[in-house]
């Protein structure tokens, strides 16, 4: 099976991360999953952002979590939307799923129950921290979990048995044959992020990994799709 190639806050080179036309930008671009961050406003609404505050898309230092999330729309000409928003512009096109990362744990339960009132519980998985996958788990015993790790140290028996990831989610510079080979030995998926370079993909995909989350999303597919030719260098 071909390796998934996920969107990192879908096209971001191109168009503006985590908003409505990155993530179409990336849909169309050939993405498997689109990656969109999500946090949550004061009045506890789930918003597509990465960063605590608005000050590096949107050039105001204040907090998201300062504003009602009717009042960050507004702040950012509608750049800044609701999750919902999001898995309706990934969904929109067949077999394209939505992985929801979760910076802040505290945004667990508002996407969990958005992802439900959505009926997208099929079409999304959750990346992130042990204690942001811990709250989705209690709140969702069938999600889809990739449990990022950024240690070479593994994960203890205990927090596995807990939280029940398909996938292990590896800083690319971290893989290696032997660590893919002894994950998929005990059973679980191996995703890698973020490869921005082609040589740095195809790296992994000798390696066997099983998804990809890049900010070149195009550059991945075709790295995919187009096997290198015998003696062409990469970069």
């Amino acid at each position: 099976m071909a390796a998934v190639a996920v969107a990192h806050r879908g096209d971001p080179y191109r168009v503006r991360e985590n908003t409505l036309p990155s993530l179409r930008s990336a849909v169309h671009r050939g993405a498997d999953a689109v990656e969109m961050d999500v946090r949550l406003t004061r009045d506890g609404r789930p918003v597509l952002l990465h960063d605590a505050t608005l000050e590096r898309l949107w050039g105001d230092e204040r907090a998201l979590a300062k504003f009602t999330a009717r009042e960050v729309r507004e702040l950012t000409g509608g750049g800044v939307t609701g999750l919902g928003e999001g898995l309706a512009a990934v969904h929109a096109t067949p077999g394209v799923r939505a992985l929801i990362d979760l910076p802040d744990a505290s945004a667990a339960p508002a996407a969990v129950a958005e992802v439900r009132d959505h009926g997208a519980g099929d079409r999304v998985y959750y990346c992130g921290g042990a204690t942001a996958m811990r709250a989705v788990r209690d709140r969702d015993p069938d999600a889809e979990i990739a449990l990022t790790w950024t240690t070479l140290a593994p994960p203890r028996p205990t927090l596995l048995a807990q939280l029940r990831p398909r996938w292990l989610n590896y800083r690319f510079g971290l893989l290696d044959a032997a660590l893919v080979d002894r994950l998929h030995a005990d059973g679980f998926l191996v995703s890698a992020w973020t490869a921005d370079t082609r040589r740095t993909m195809l790296r992994l995909l000798r390696l066997g990994v099983d998804s990809i989350t890049t900010n070149r999303i195009d550059c991945l597919r075709r790295a995919i799709d187009t096997p290198p030719r015998r003696g062409r260098r990469e970069r």
